[in-house]
């Protein structure tokens, strides 16, 4: 190696360097003021809006049965709300399943209040079924607000719920060959600039369990866990799962469990 050669060789090494640490330095800058305009938006959060709505629906008598869903048993006792949502997903001995807030909401409909809630599984995002389903599942998240999470996996069906939540979040498939952990499965990942948690990991599980649902400004919807598992399908170019089917509780379920002891911080708000 000529002298000429080697000072030129270090001088490239050198601008590759300064240029990589400038990329780092106005990645860490953007996601400061991501985070910085979350924060001016905390105290006007849209997402206290749906909570109120949800909580209307919450009390509001409905269905064949003209009842409201105040006496539904969330896991703590019949019209227990407060803290609930820390603890899903969990096992129902009622229903001898996993359930999460959103299935164990559609539950209650059909056994309290006597609504047929196959529309409600079938339905559309940003439909007005859809949109009550967010809503409630706000008010219950909202009614865990500061709360840890405590998610069980002492029953046998929490525990093969978070297996095979575990087997689906590295499960790689479609014409891309995208699994959950494409994106969420190692620290340091970014896209535009965002960063993506390691699910895999308390801090990372923590980070996505513990803020959602949440109102997406970009949008100007309501987003709940269900929502968003939906939207990751697509984006891995997945068929989209089936509204509170096993599959979407099971990747909570595995997300929600690596979260525990974190502090509950919904509703969020998300860009």
């Amino acid at each position: 190696m000529t002298r000429r050669f080697a000072v030129g060789f270090a001088a490239c090494l050198a601008v590759a360097g300064f240029t990589a640490g400038s990329a780092r330095a106005e990645g860490d800058k953007t996601i400061e003021g991501i985070e910085a305009y979350r924060e001016a938006l905390k105290d006007g959060n849209p997402a206290e809006l749906f909570e109120a709505q949800g909580e209307e629906l919450w009390k509001k008598k409905a269905g064949p049965k003209n009842a409201s869903l105040e006496t539904c048993d969330l896991g703590m006792g019949p019209g227990v709300v407060a803290g609930t949502y820390a603890r899903l997903p969990r096992w129902f001995k009622d229903t001898d399943k996993v359930q999460d807030a959103e299935s164990r909401v559609l539950t209650c409909m059909e056994t309290i209040q006597g609504i047929d809630t196959k529309k409600y599984v079938s339905a559309k995002w940003n439909t007005p079924e859809k949109d009550e389903l967010n809503a409630i599942a706000t008010y219950i998240s909202g009614m865990s607000k500061g709360e840890k999470v405590a998610v069980s996996l002492d029953h046998p069906k929490e525990k093969q719920m978070f297996d095979l939540g575990k087997r689906m979040f590295y499960y790689s498939a479609g014409p891309h060959d995208f699994s959950c952990s494409t994106c969420h499965g190692q620290e340091g990942v970014r896209i535009r600039l965002q960063e993506l948690p390691f699910i895999d990991s308390h801090k990372g599980a923590a980070a996505g369990w513990t803020s959602w649902p949440a109102y997406r400004v970009s949008s100007g919807q309501m987003w709940g866990m269900q929502w968003r598992l939906a939207d990751c399908f697509r984006q891995q170019r997945f068929p989209e799962p089936i509204y509170a089917s096993d599959v979407t509780i099971a990747l909570s379920m595995f997300m929600a469990s690596h979260a525990n002891g974190a502090t509950m911080n919904t509703p969020g708000i998300k860009r």
